[in-house]
């Protein structure tokens, strides 16, 4: 690790797995839509999120999402990629949970205290992939994205590192 400056890691399928039931959140979501008039049929969580910001609904739904979050965040599972921190370097995690459910989540398995910048969906105008959100947490870091690596566990964290300039990692390789 001494060849980064600093690491960032998504939170969810990373460092631990929030217990959340994604279908009852989507259900959440498409009854808030529903009840206001529009018509999430066969729209992802991500998709309804967008419909929702067309329509002056995406605080109500996100908060929705959060609610949910922050329930499995209070019982997630510490994944394995977790016990190599600390590290000599800063540490931040960048996900797409709101930021309070990553603080629960850290905090319960005692990695809060070897992070030291949380920007989660709620953290930043913009979400990943869009790399603006990993660039505020190396930029907070005190770190460039050349000299940071991004470790997480889907195509949109790899997406993110690419478009931000820093190296990325699989989970499963192991850092």
């Amino acid at each position: 690790m001494t060849e980064y400056d600093a690491i960032v890691y998504d939170l969810d399928g990373t460092l631990v797995r929030l217990d959340v039931d994604w279908g009852a959140v989507a259900d959440r979501c498409a009854a808030i839509l529903s009840a206001r008039g529009h018509d999430p049929a066969g729209a992802d969580i991500w998709e309804m999120r967008e419909l929702a910001a067309e329509h002056g609904l995406l605080d109500r739904l996100d908060e929705a999402i959060a609610e949910f979050e922050r329930d499995g965040a209070r019982s997630a599972r510490r994944l394995a990629l977790a016990d190599a921190l600390p590290h000599s370097v800063p540490v931040g995690v960048c996900s797409l949970n709101c930021e309070s459910a990553c603080r629960i989540a850290l905090e319960l398995h005692g990695l809060d205290g070897h992070v030291d910048v949380v920007v989660g969906r709620d953290s930043h105008e913009l979400v990943k992939p869009d790399p603006e959100p990993l660039l505020h947490a190396v930029e907070s870091l005190g770190a460039a994205p050349e000299r940071s690596l991004f470790v997480g566990d889907s195509a949109s964290d790899r997406e993110a590192a690419r478009a931000a300039g820093a190296d990325f990692q699989w989970v499963e390789d192991r850092v």
